[in-house]
């Protein structure tokens, strides 16, 4: 199902690479992910919290991250990595759909929530999508998931369809 997009484009995000200083005073570099990086995040998602997987991703044995991350860090997906000295600690996706918006997917290790590394994951990403032409983005979540869904509502996403336990937000980055 094509998700509905708001008629108004949003305003510019910053693009990667980006420096910032979480809400826990740890110094964080947001980077452009390609294949050298997967390294980096498979150990990411095998240190990932069981609890906070959503909608079976990511996956949880070595063999199927490793092809999980083969697919997703894939030509036509964009994929951001926020490093922590030199461990990563979040990742953030834009993946195409049939109709020719992405859908967009983050994770952030529990220990790392709620110090804004989610935020700038996404606003990053998203820079990164309008500078590559990207003009509709959306996402589900689950509907009781209020930190993700204060995220998404705080970068300009809107909700779009609320009918059953996930909410399907959606956002438009530029004209078509």
């Amino acid at each position: 199902m094509t998700p509905e997009f708001p008629d108004d484009p949003v305003d510019d995000f910053p693009t990667p690479p980006r420096e910032f200083t979480d809400a826990e005073g740890r110094d964080i570099v947001v980077e452009r992910v390609d294949s050298d990086a997967i390294d980096a995040l498979r150990e990411m998602y095998l240190d990932f919290n069981p609890e906070d997987r959503a909608q079976g991703v990511p996956p949880v044995r070595e063999d199927a991250i490793q092809e999980w991350l083969e697919s997703v860090v894939a030509e036509d997906c964009l994929n951001v990595v926020a490093f922590h000295e030199d461990n990563a600690v979040g990742h953030a996706m834009l993946v195409p759909d049939t109709t020719g918006a992405f859908e967009l997917a983050i994770f952030v290790l529990r220990e790392y929530q709620g110090a804004l590394i989610g935020t700038e994951l996404v606003r990053s990403l998203l820079g990164w999508g309008q500078e590559e032409g990207i003009t509709r983005v959306w996402l589900s979540v689950e509907r009781w998931n209020d930190p993700a869904v204060r995220l998404y509502e705080k970068v300009g996403f809107e909700t779009t369809d609320s009918a059953s336990f996930e909410l399907e937000m959606a956002i438009r980055l530029g004209e078509d």
